[in-house]
């Protein structure tokens, strides 16, 4: 489980408690489930149809989790993905309006409904559509950082 900002040697795609954490924290903040009943941290990193990605609260947050279906979207495989800082997943002008997201989420404790353009690996970019964003909050109502969930994007046709 995520103790602290110093958790770079964790894998937390299968761990119970950072499973926990997620959806505990979704539920308080949208009022429904992460997953469908009966399916757990298993079925969300393995099966999920939906991206779903967290990063943690260092001052340039990185990403610390990444489902299969996050890693064929953006490209990345798990170990490149929890290596990253966040602010990569956007084009550096899109930063900004990235940033803006994010406070507004730490404001308001998520935000739904968000269109984004963000960045592959390979370079290509897309619009992700209908996003939610929340802040990931244990019991004792500490901050753990934020997390995201999509099952829609558009690639940008180039030029």
């Amino acid at each position: 489980m995520i103790a602290n900002n110093n958790d770079a040697g964790l894998d937390l795609s299968y761990d119970i408690e950072f499973y926990a954490l997620m959806a505990e924290s979704f539920e308080r903040s949208l009022g429904r489930s992460l997953t469908p009943e009966g399916r757990g941290a298993e079925w969300l990193y393995d099966q999920s149809p939906a991206v779903v990605l967290a990063h943690n609260t260092d001052v340039d947050p990185r990403f610390i989790y990444a489902n299969r279906a996050a890693q064929a979207c953006f490209e990345y495989s798990w170990d490149e993905f929890v290596t990253l800082p966040s602010r990569l997943s956007a084009e550096a002008p899109d930063r900004a309006e990235r940033e803006r997201l994010l406070n507004a989420v730490a404001a308001n404790g998520f935000i739904a409904d968000y269109r984004g353009l963000r960045i592959a690996k390979s370079g290509r970019r897309f619009y992700i559509e209908k996003a939610i964003v929340w802040d990931l909050v244990d019991r004792s109502g500490c901050r753990r950082g934020q997390a995201a969930t999509f099952d829609s994007w558009e690639d940008v046709q180039a030029d």
